[in-house]
């Protein structure tokens, strides 16, 4: 029988960058009676206490890893943005999707269960104009036009409400994240920034909102570790224009008309130099702000980083630069600057 008021956790994408810090995170907190780990790929870096479980959550099997570890509390941070990581659209939609199914059937037949997270994204409100200024929680039930990435959060949180409503005597609680940047982690929005000219659609200038990565982990934390159920808007406070995060990070705009704009972008996703998909380019024509004022009230949620904060971060530690004085990071973190170059190297070849 699990130690009383000790979480016995399972994090699904554990090899990924959420799931790896957020295990990075727990692996000595006293809290923790058992921490397991799942993925395709070992953890780059060595977690301690960490049992790695290579499983797809896609399999029915799955089902079999929750009943052997005993977990109580499962953390699903493995629903992803980006097609080319995971194996082209149909491959990300299966993972995100039909993964989440699956996951959650197999939490239903789990009868330690009594939490659950996932991680969620802000692109489940969609992009368009005449969007309110500030979107709360609530906005995502009106009806929207939901593609690609957008779409698959949206399906996914469906299965959750679908699973809270036959296993009431679970915890849920969803968060939706902002584009996530920050000096290790490599998303959609960081290699859009990483350019030498940052493209612009010509008469627009949209306003940015953007989440640090360690205050996507500590928003994960607390999710984990407080008895609080819901859906939380998480990101940073403040707003920058495009325009404003352009001149900050000291690189060359490249104003283009919308129509040739799209085909840049086309084009650059073509040859491998940006990952950016084609569904979220909406974002950095309308922009996206939302409320985080119910994960501050319920989960204590208060982010370290503004929006400004989080550019100035990603500009003075952007990758690139990091490895050069490895010395300002923790070992751990060094290891996992070194994977994530020599990764960002495989992908180019």
């Amino acid at each position: 029988m699990a130690t009383e008021n000790k979480r016995r956790i399972l994090i699904t994408g554990v090899s990924r960058f959420l799931g790896l810090r957020l295990a990075k995170r727990l692996e000595n907190d006293p809290n923790v009676e058992a921490l397991v780990g799942v993925d395709l790929e070992e953890p780059p870096i060595p977690i301690k206490g960490l049992e790695f479980v290579r499983a797809d959550i896609r399999n029915p099997m799955i089902a079999r890893v929750l009943e052997a570890t005993k977990v109580d509390t499962l953390v699903h941070t493995n629903i992803g943005s980006s097609p080319a990581v995971l194996g082209g659209r149909s491959q990300m939609k299966e993972n995100n999707v039909i993964g989440t199914m699956q996951l959650l059937a197999a939490a239903q037949r789990a009868d330690r269960m009594r939490n659950v997270v996932v991680k969620s994204s802000a692109a489940i409100y969609g992009h368009r104009p005449g969007e309110p200024s500030v979107i709360p929680e609530d906005y995502a039930s009106r009806e929207a036009d939901l593609v690609g990435y957008g779409k698959d959060c949206a399906e996914a949180e469906q299965y959750v409400r679908d699973f809270g409503r036959r296993r009431e005597d679970v915890r849920l609680t969803i968060l939706r994240t902002q584009n996530v940047v920050g000096p290790t982690v490599r998303t959609s929005m960081t290699n859009y920034l990483s350019l030498p000219v940052i493209p612009m659609a010509l008469g627009f200038d949209p306003r940015l909102q953007l989440l640090h990565e360690e205050d996507a982990v500590e928003a994960l934390c607390l999710a984990v570790m407080k008895d609080v159920s819901g859906i939380f808007n998480i990101s940073s406070e403040g707003v920058v224009y495009l325009s404003q995060a352009v001149r900050l990070l000291g690189k060359p705009p490249a104003p283009l008309l919308l129509p040739a704009a799209q085909t840049t972008a086309g084009l650059l996703r073509r040859f491998g130099l940006i990952d950016f998909p084609t569904d979220q380019l909406a974002l950095i024509l309308f922009g996206r702000v939302v409320s985080i004022e119910r994960a501050r009230a319920k989960l204590g949620f208060e982010p370290k980083y503004d929006t400004l904060g989080v550019l100035r971060d990603f500009k003075e530690f952007r990758l690139e630069d990091q490895i050069s004085e490895p010395d300002a990071h923790p070992t751990w973190e060094r290891e996992l600057f070194e994977y994530l170059k020599q990764r960002a190297d495989r992908e180019k070849v």
